[in-house]
């Protein structure tokens, strides 16, 4: 396998240099990040109808707000480069590694967070757009630039940015916001401080390091041990509220039930005794949990579909 040193180099093939180039652009996007995002708001498309969601509205839309998100990527990686050269966790990034420059960063973004604009305005809608364009300025600029560096409740406040995807999908679709979109959005802020905590937990020393406040560098670990748990207790109450008012069914009930007594196991373990194997298991998990909760939800939302479409299989 080639080094990444001599894949860059001018020695290399322009074949090899371009492929190289577009990785670390790709990298720039956070993809896993951005795919939990495209996950949650195509879900939210789906439970905003009673039928199906248009195949042109699917794609366009799930395409802009992705192009959003990854523009969102690429700016949170241009404003915490030096942040990011100091941490273990983010030295080896594109930018403190120096594989892309600052100038080839801000110019990706840039191009990104256009071209979704005009796609959500043109071929969606305005409200789509103009709430798409708020969440990225909220994270990429609100959240990275200020909250992050200014309070140990950075994640609670900037949340509310990371919860928009469900609601851009729902909005996207029925071009407008209820309150069945803001439960979805209700769902996935409450989830964030424990997520986010339990990565701190067992990446205290990089973020002491780059002096940015996470609640564990500020209030030590058993405090954010605590609040851990508190959140976890109240996402499963806000979990339960989609049954409650019947957006959702018995089958989304029973797998909210079963995931929250998993996520609440990992909250009540972790407190009682920290453990940097548990806090990176818990954080593994609470990913696992958000995409299964919400699999969970389209599965029941269409299970009268399927029960048909099974049976109707079955018969032939």
């Amino acid at each position: 396998m080639m080094p990444v040193q001599s894949a860059a180099s001018s020695s290399a093939t322009p074949e090899v240099r371009v492929r190289y180039l577009l990785r670390q652009y790709y990298r720039l996007t956070k993809p896993r990040v951005v795919a939990l995002i495209m996950f949650t708001a195509i879900v939210g498309m789906f439970l905003s109808t009673d039928g199906m969601v248009a195949l042109d509205i699917l794609l366009i839309a799930t395409l802009g707000i992705g192009m959003a998100a990854a523009a969102g990527a690429a700016i949170n990686h241009l404003m915490d480069v030096d942040a990011d050269t100091v941490m273990k966790r983010t030295k080896h990034r594109p930018l403190p590694a120096g594989n892309l420059d600052r100038r080839q960063a801000l110019v990706f973004a840039t191009a990104l967070a256009a071209v979704s604009m005009l796609i959500l305005t043109l071929w969606v809608n305005p409200l789509c757009a103009l709430l798409t364009f708020a969440s990225l300025i909220g994270y990429a600029v609100v959240y990275t630039v200020y909250l992050k560096h200014a309070t140990p409740q950075n994640i609670v406040i900037g949340g509310a940015a990371g919860a928009m995807p469900p609601v851009l999908g729902w909005c996207a679709v029925t071009g407008q916001v209820t309150g069945d979109a803001l439960l979805l959005f209700l769902i996935i802020f409450c989830w964030t401080p424990p997520h986010f905590w339990a990565l701190a937990l067992y990446r205290y020393n990089d973020y002491a390091k780059a002096k940015i406040p996470m609640l564990p560098v500020t209030h030590g670990s058993k405090f954010t041990r605590l609040h851990i748990l508190l959140y976890t207790l109240l996402l499963t109450a806000v979990t339960i509220m989609p049954f409650a008012t019947r957006m959702s069914g018995i089958l989304y009930l029973l797998v909210a039930i079963v995931l929250n007594a998993v996520f609440v196991g990992y909250a009540v373990a972790l407190y009682r005794r920290y453990n940097g194997i548990l806090a990176r298991r818990t954080f593994a998990y609470s990913i696992q949990y958000l995409a299964m909760l919400f699999a969970a939800m389209l599965v029941d939302h269409y299970r009268e579909s399927l029960v048909r479409l099974l049976g109707g299989a079955m018969s032939i």
